[in-house]
């Protein structure tokens, strides 16, 4: 399971990958639970990815 970065839900990567649901950035692919989210994270990626870092 991953976790998608914008809600924070859990997500299987298959069935997200299966709906396009998923944003490779920096060699990363990210996965989410709907195209409402996958769509803020493509419009800013460095923000949701700079909120994961922070919280490791």
């Amino acid at each position: 399971m991953a976790k998608d970065l914008v809600c924070g839900m859990q997500v299987n990567e298959p069935d997200a990958a299966a709906k396009g649901l998923t944003s490779a950035h920096q060699g990363h692919t990210y996965y989410f639970c709907s195209p409402g989210c996958k769509r803020q994270f493509d419009q800013n990626p460095q923000k949701y990815v700079s909120q994961q870092s922070a919280a490791r």
